[in-house]
């Protein structure tokens, strides 16, 4: 090939490779644009953090509703509050994938638990990430400490890896103590009183905190400050599950080596703190699938949400995720569990009320 006609082709490659993606400023684009998959994260994650407090508003009115013996104001219990029963939903899967039957009661915490595996399973941990109101919380944090101190803080490696591990040795603990037992043991202890009112206990437990407790978590909110996601990185046991559910996700973060311009946003972007400018494809655990990485990346189709790695061509998004697609799979798939429990009646657990009159006010007193 002449001179001229290799200078040539290295010039319009050169021009493909830094083909800056559409609309951007700075490589950002505005929050304001509908292609802003970090808006569309946000919008999802306070929307899921606004019904949490419904549910957690009003479930605090239907216990007091017992605890007063119906002479306060009544609502109807909300069924979401079986989202924060994990372990009940763990003790459900077991028996019902024992049984094959649905479980007498709690069935909506382990068909929500259902729920955010199957997420994981197809889109990685985005459920920490667009959908778990204490990850918006940490976020939240993190973000006031780098307003104060200029910065969030990293770890060194020697002493992130073993902490790291703490999360898995807590899940092992709670997967040991909700796994081991029979399905027979399982329904005894759900249709005890303990298990009936196991929501009530939950309440109970913040509503008569402990000193030691509350400086424990005051203790974590301050870690917080200084180093981003703390408990999500370093101690929550059920990230820790929905993180091993992601290694079969087939949706990942790709990288195209050949139009990317080593610029380093997207690692120094990342708050797992992956090394993604390095990576082809990101399988790595600690990813959340925020995100936060393609919004960084000032180049066409380049770093992509996808089944495929991308082509570095802007018109060529097949098997490729944007924020608007991640917000209404993410919903789409809690809601349509829900809307699964509603229909097979197991939204609210069938119990009945004088059986709450007799339970709820003595919830303190009933131990395992």
């Amino acid at each position: 090939m002449p001179l001229y006609g290799r200078q040539k082709a290295m010039s319009e490659k050169s021009r493909k490779r830094w083909q800056r993606r559409p609309g951007t400023t700075g490589g950002k684009l505005p929050w304001n644009d509908r292609r802003n998959a970090s808006t569309w994260r946000k919008a999802t994650q306070w929307l899921l953090m606004a019904i949490n407090i419904y549910i957690g508003v009003t479930f605090y009115y239907w216990v007091r509703y017992y605890e007063t013996g119906g002479t306060s104001l009544y609502v109807s219990r909300p069924g979401g509050i079986e989202g924060w029963l994990p372990i009940a939903g763990l003790m459900n899967l077991r028996y019902t994938l024992e049984t094959g039957i649905l479980p007498p009661v709690h069935a909506a915490a382990m068909l929500l638990l259902a729920a955010f595996m199957l997420v994981s399973l197809l889109l990685k941990k985005s459920f920490c990430s667009w959908l778990c109101p204490v990850g918006t919380l940490s976020e939240l944090i993190a973000d006031v400490g780098k307003r104060l101190f200029g910065r969030n803080f990293t770890l060194t490696r020697w002493l992130d890896i073993p902490l790291r591990s703490l999360k898995y040795l807590l899940l092992a603990f709670f997967l040991y103590i909700s796994l081991s037992m029979p399905a027979q043991g399982i329904q005894y202890f759900l249709m005890s009183a303990y298990g009936i009112i196991i929501d009530v206990k939950m309440l109970d437990f913040f509503r008569n905190i402990g000193t030691i407790t509350l400086l424990s978590v005051a203790l974590l909110v301050v870690i917080s400050l200084f180093i981003r996601n703390a408990w999500c990185r370093y101690l929550c046991p059920y990230g820790a599950l929905l993180g091993l559910l992601s290694l079969l996700s087939p949706f990942k973060i790709r990288r195209n080596a050949q139009s990317c311009i080593d610029c380093g946003k997207c690692a120094k972007n990342c708050p797992s703190q992956i090394p993604v400018d390095k990576l082809i494809q990101v399988r790595t655990v600690e990813c959340t699938g925020c995100m936060t990485c393609v919004e960084s990346c000032p180049v066409a189709s380049t770093l992509t949400f996808s089944l495929r790695t991308p082509t570095g061509n802007a018109e060529i998004r097949r098997g490729t995720l944007s924020g608007m697609a991640m917000t209404l799979l993410v919903l789409g798939i809690m809601f349509a569990i829900i809307a699964f429990a509603m229909l097979m009646d197991v939204w609210n657990s069938p119990v009945p009320d004088h059986l709450y009159f007799r339970l709820i006010p003595e919830a303190r007193m009933i131990g395992h």
